[in-house]
């Protein structure tokens, strides 16, 4: 399964019903990717907004992953998980989903991080903050320079991360990134939908245009 484009995170809220609708507006724009994360949510609506989520991005034909809960991703019949720092190892992980699901890593800054999880069997790699995150104000800092090496070294798919938004989605692109994982520009928007579209069309376009560049040089 390719992991490109648009990866939406969705806010940590208690209204269901908002979170669908607004989710839903970000799958009409065009994200990719949807990622369940939830912090403060106790289990049981943990549990509800998951399930509901998972059946909305199936409709639209989008993987949903849930982040860190191992447990609430089988449970809710998601596509797969986000494990961070403190989480369970992928090793782990995969022994409880199966081959068939999707295991996503936070490698913060650290591409030797990056390596060990591909090598565990990861199927793609987040690395961020790249910019100020509204969403993780103290987030550890990542250099641009990292996407272009971990380019050179890994073969799954790499995600970036940290206030991103339509100004600066298109770089860590050309510097290496397979998607950008994008939470505040997107739902805290005034038209979240056209936002989401935003994004992804500027991501298609420089994929076109990355990929004639490519083809240019090989005639010539």
């Amino acid at each position: 399964m390719e992991i490109d484009g648009l990866y939406a995170i969705t806010p940590d809220m208690a209204d269901t019903a908002r979170l669908a609708a607004i989710t839903q507006q970000v799958l009409e724009g065009g994200a990719s990717l949807v990622q369940y994360r939830s912090k403060t949510n106790e289990a049981t609506l943990r549990w509800e907004q998951a399930r509901l989520l998972a059946r909305l991005c199936r409709k639209f034909h989008v993987p949903f992953i849930v982040n860190d809960y191992i447990d609430l991703a089988i449970a809710a019949d998601a596509d797969g998980v986000h494990l961070g720092r403190q989480d369970t190892s992928v090793t782990a992980a995969r022994r409880r989903l199966g081959c068939t699901r999707i295991i996503g890593v936070s490698c913060y800054d650290r591409l030797e991080h990056a390596v060990e999880a591909e090598g565990c069997g990861a199927d793609y790699v987040a690395f961020g903050a790249f910019f100020a995150s509204v969403t993780k104000p103290h987030a550890v800092g990542a250099p641009m320079e990292l996407l272009h090496h971990a380019k050179q070294q890994l073969l799954v798919p790499i995600v970036a991360i940290g206030g991103i938004d339509s100004s600066n989605a298109v770089e860590l692109q050309r510097r290496g990134a397979n998607a950008v994982a994008v939470s505040s520009a997107l739902f805290t928007a005034q038209d979240i939908q056209s936002a989401a579209e935003k994004i992804s069309r500027l991501f298609r376009q420089n994929e076109y245009s990355i990929a004639h560049q490519r083809l240019s040089t090989n005639v010539t």
